[in-house]
């Protein structure tokens, strides 16, 4: 990828040494080696004409002679002053615009090296008056003010300048151990120094004290001039720059960061004099300028140390690829690196509008040498995304002729760049670019990133790095149908898409696109991930190369390329390249476990907020289809087309079909790695899609866990049918029928049609553990309905479900009393009508039991169905409740003849006072007085005289006496007769007597005590105390 343009000539034919540049506003500013100031301005008329392109687009406005008397080494600008700063035979002086006179010196600034300047808003706090802070008044609010600091490297000191708002503050100064040939600003409060090539220090504008850098030791070998010797056997052309002596460079990448240069290894340092990276910048040589333009790092580099990408080489006769010699550029150049991932992003040789590839040379080759040039002052825009850049031809002949040129870079839209990264698969380095842009540069920023993290998510999952895209996909509530399709198909199921498409699934360019990424640009621009110094060794270096190393360079030059090689990742021998052979072959799921893993995850991280989503909006797994077609009827297209948002903003539909995919899709991954959580899946209400599991949970035979699918889906008919086809394999008859029985318990009301229609064949099998289905603790099922259903099948079951309902529930509403009552009764008919006299006994006494101790049945209508019938008890118990006592007597007498139930029957509604107080003589009447022929009088008074012998009290004399036929012999009657006679008289003397007799004891008692005298005397003492009584107390005691 090519951030920049192909750089343009700007102004070219300037014959004086140039030794310093600055770009301001319109204008570019010239500093010679003579003192003069060369000053150009942007021409705003661009020529039409395509031919014109190349037409230096600044054009010299004027060239001001003696600004000073020696070299103009370093050019600033001041804001607050609106002035050049100016740094000549080490003296610091501002020269106003547009006059440039006069000069204002800076006195402190003596001896000075090199100066920066640094302008921010800051929020000033304003001074208050110790009467305003003893009134505890509240601080005013600080106020923003431009602060521009200007400090200065002297000899062994620093000095800082600072105006704030346009108004200059006192100068301060501080020491230093050594002086400072290079500055750079890292914040407002803090400076770089670099003192020479290897030492560096951070400076605290607060405190002005410096404090020193410490990096690891370079990784290479520095090369200086004794390396020359080494390198004896390479052409002229390949010592250019190489020879050169580095100097100190530091350059602000980001805020309160700063890179700096030792040997061959750049360091980015942090205002607490530490790396602030744990990587490092490597050149093939030290660079001999740097700048940056955010977010990129300009690098020079000399001729003859960067090595040139190859191209796939040739096939030789056997159809393998033939390594190509590595070659080297014969001029210097210019490499642009990203400051966020310091990979290379576009490589440019010298000179910038030649053709793409500049002359290069294999390493050992002598060719004639090639017109080169220096690079030298790379100064950024401050207020456009332009590079200058200064280049002046080596050869003194030719820099007298042409001049030396300046270059201007232009930086491609933002979205160029980003939409290029994508485009060329660099989807980490394209999120790191657009972090670093601001929004009001790029308005779809946010739209645009989260398209990127998706992608740079399909990177990461596609190198195996599973958890780290899932965490993203999370993050981003990504659709989860573009999720699960990059899975195999036994996970994704018909949503799988080859790898080749998720690019284009995820929204990146398609298959076509991707064979026509970017090409190299006209300037000899490469893609951004191929270092070139990882070009050699992709090209085929091995062991050969280093060899080649060893014969054509020195040690210098040869640990330089030896230490890429070590980095390579061609193997070094056939076993090591079998085995990477291998691990490729492996596959993307070489390790599916793990992947879907990650996938339950992302799942189950999905399932209870959609599930709350939809609960929220009343849709529920058992009404889904009632609402949305089911998710078999849905295209793939329209699924990969549900949105990538929050499932806030996501309508009753979009969120089915998410809930639906995620429930599918994780049933699949528990297939394959957690089979015994299936069961708990299917059991829980889960959204998943039954015709695509059913089949699968058949062939597979794991009928239960299809049979809790079909239950949470509410397809209880299927789930039923499968119970009975299972039980079909079982030969005991509990573990045949009792499955479909404990499943048919758990259904509601609203199923009962289907209950009653599963229900069938297991009562077929055993009615009595079929009946068990509507004793169930669970669900209430209606009862007239389950009545009805259970008389149909058998009277008997009905019967006793009814008694479950009276007895267990406790049922009150008389209907079910008189169901009851009507099927004891038709029972008992059919029983003797069939001749089955069991069945008759045990349903007549049931019939009799509950008639006796039921009122809640309707009695009139029950007896309207006994009354033409021989069932006389009942008759008699139903007579008794209507308070006809005297015919249900007659018929316990007359057609059971059985006395003691008669007898009993009076003792059980016997109350004295009431209205069955004389129950006992209309019984003893029924003997005595019979009304049926059907029976014979004289049996009845043995019956009649017992009666009067038992419960003679309960009977009155008189009626009794008249009752009784006159045959009726005395002695018979002699208890009755005796206890009538005698029992009143003898209780009322007895009574009598007693009471005249306690009368008498009473009177007799109370005259004894009325008679009874005491003398006191003065002689009287008492016998308890033994004192003298005299006359003041008298006491009578009178013993117990």
């Amino acid at each position: 990828m090519a951030p920049f343009e192909s750089p343009e000539v700007v102004a070219s034919g300037i014959k004086e040494k140039i030794d310093s540049l600055l770009a301001q506003a319109d204008r570019l500013y010239l500093g010679s080696s003579t003192g003069s100031l060369h000053i150009y301005t942007a021409k705003h008329n661009q020529p039409e004409d395509e031919t014109a392109a190349h037409e230096a687009s600044f054009q010299l406005e004027e060239i001001k002679k003696g600004v000073a008397r020696r070299s103009i080494e370093q050019l600033g600008f001041l804001k607050d002053v609106n002035s050049l700063v100016v740094l000549s035979e080490m003296n610091i002086n501002l020269l106003p615009l547009p006059s440039l006179s006069p000069p204002t010196p800076l006195t402190q600034a003596k001896a000075a090296f090199s100066f920066a300047i640094h302008s921010s808003v800051q929020d000033i706090q304003e001074a208050t008056s110790s009467v305003t802070a003893e009134l505890d008044q509240p601080k005013p609010k600080p106020i923003p003010t431009l602060v521009t600091r200007l400090l200065v490297g002297c000899r062994r000191k620093a000095v800082l300048y600072t105006w704030k708002d346009g108004e200059a503050q006192e100068a301060k100064e501080a020491p230093l151990p050594h002086s400072a040939r290079s500055i750079a600003f890292l914040n407002p409060d803090s400076a770089c120094f670099a003192y020479s090539p290897t030492e560096y220090a951070i400076f605290n504008l607060s405190t002005m004290t410096a404090v020193d850098i410490v990096t690891p030791l370079p990784t290479t070998t520095s090369v200086g001039v004794g390396a020359m010797g080494a390198l004896s056997g390479l052409t002229g052309y390949m010592t250019l720059g190489l020879a050169a002596k580095p100097k100190p460079i530091a350059v602000k990448t980001a805020e309160s960061e700063v890179l700096i240069t030792k040997d061959t290894e750049g360091f980015f340092i942090g205002p607490d004099a530490k790396t602030a990276r744990t990587t490092t910048l490597e050149w093939p040589a030290p660079p001999e300028d740097l700048s940056v333009l955010k977010p990129y790092i300009f690098s020079v580099l000399p001729a003859g140390t960067v090595a040139v990408a190859q191209q796939d080489p040739p096939p030789t006769a056997k159809g393998s690829t033939q390594p190509s010699e590595p070659s080297l550029y014969t001029t210097s150049v210019l490499q642009i690196r990203s400051s966020l991932s310091l990979g290379v992003a576009q490589t440019i040789p010298f000179p910038f509008s030649s053709s793409p590839l500049s002359p290069t040379v294999p390493i050992g080759t002598t060719l004639p040498p090639v017109p080169n040039s220096t690079l030298r002052l790379l100064t950024p825009s401050p207020t456009k995304p332009h590079l200058f850049l200064l280049s002046t031809p080596t050869d003194k002949a030719a820099a007298a002729a042409e001049g030396s040129s300046i270059w201007q870079f232009t930086m491609k839209p933002w979205a160029d760049q980003i939409d290029e990264l994508v485009l060329a698969g660099q989807y980490s380095d394209a999120l790191d670019l657009l972090g670093s842009i601001d929004e009001t540069a790029l308005p779809d920023k946010v739209q645009r990133r989260t398209r990127i993290r998706a992608l740079n998510a399909v990177s990461q999952f596609r190198a195996g790095r599973f958890d780290e895209a899932i965490d993203t996909f999370i993050e981003l509530d990504f659709n989860p149908a573009k999720v699960v399709a990059l899975y195999p198909e036994a996970v994704s199921g018909r949503l799988a898409v080859p790898q080749d498409r998720w690019i284009p699934l995820y929204g990146g360019p398609t298959v076509d696109d991707d064979t026509h990424s970017i090409a190299p640009s006209t300037a000899g621009s490469e893609e951004k991930d191929k270092d070139a110094e990882k070009t050699v060794l992709e090209s085929g270096i091995g062991k050969s190369a280093a060899d080649l190393l060893d014969s054509v360079a020195g040690p210098s030059l040869k640990n330089r390329f030896q230490k890429f090689i070590d980095r390579g990742q061609v193997p070094k021998d056939d076993d090591s390249a079998s085995i990477i052979s291998a691990r490729r072959k492996t596959g993307l799921h070489g390790d599916l476990n793990r992947s879907i893993e990650t996938l339950v995850r992302f799942l189950t991280d999905r399932r209870p907020k959609l599930g709350k989503s939809l609960e929220a909006m009343k849709i529920t797994p058992q009404n889904q289809d009632q609402k949305y077609p089911p998710l078999s009827k849905t295209s793939v297209e329209d699924l990969f087309a549900l949105p990538d948002a929050p499932l806030a903003s996501l309508t009753p539909e979009q969120l089915l079909r998410f809930a639906q995919i995620v429930d599918t899709a994780l049933y699949k991954a528990y297939l394959i790695i957690r089979p015994t959580l299936l069961s708990s899946l299917c059991r829980v209400p889960n959204w998943c899609e039954v015709s695509e599991l059913e089949e699968d949970l058949r062939s597979r035979k794991k009928y239960s866990e299809l049979k809790d699918l079909y239950h949470g889906k509410g397809a209880h008919a299927k789930a039923l049918e499968l119970l009975k086809k299972i039980a079909e394999d079982e030969t005991d008859l509990e573990d045949k029928l009792d499955p479909s029985i404990r499943y048919l318990q758990k259904l509601g009301p609203e199923h009962l049609p289907q209950i009653f229609e599963s229900a069938k064949w297991i009562f077929d099998a055993d009615k009595d553990m079929a009946f068990q289905i509507f004793l169930s603790e669970d669900v209430e099922l209606p009862a007239h309905p389950v009545a009805d259903y259970l008389e149909k099948i058998d009277p008997r079951l009905c019967i006793r479900y009814l008694e479950h309902l009276l007895e267990e529930k406790e049922e009150s509403a008389s209907d079910f009393h008189d169901r009851l009552a009507g099927l004891y009764l038709s029972q008992t008919l059919a029983a003797k009508k069939r001749g089955d006299e069991e069945l008759r006994r045990e349903m007549y006494s049931k019939l009799l039991t509950f008639l006796d101790s039921n009122d809640r049945y309707g009695i009139d209508r029950l007896y309207g169905q006994l009354s033409t019938t021989d069932l006389f008890e009942a008759r008699a118990i139903l007579l008794g409740r209507l308070g006809r006592h005297d015919q249900a007597l007659e018929l316990y007498v007359y057609r059971l003849q059985d006395y003691r139930k008669a007898e009993e029957y009076c003792k059980r509604i016997y109350q004295p006072g009431s209205a069955t107080s004389s129950v006992f003589l209309t019984l003893l009447r029924i003997y005595l007085r019979p009304t049926s022929n059907a029976v014979d009088a004289s049996t009845l008074l043995r019956p009649a005289l017992d009666l009067i012998s038992r419960h003679g009290p309960r009977l009155d004399s008189v009626e009794t006496l008249k009752l009784l036929p006159p045959l009726v012999t005395t002695h018979d009657l002699k208890e009755f007769l005796v206890d009538a006679v005698r029992a009143p008289i003898f209780d009322a003397r007895v009574t009598r007597g007693i009471s005249k007799a306690r009368n008498d004891q009473v009177a007799r008692r109370l005259v004894a005590l009325q008679a009874r005298r005491v003398k006191v005397t003065d002689t009287r003492i008492c016998p308890q105390c033994h004192k003298r009584i005299g006359n003041s107390v008298i006491a009578v005691h009178s013993p117990q």
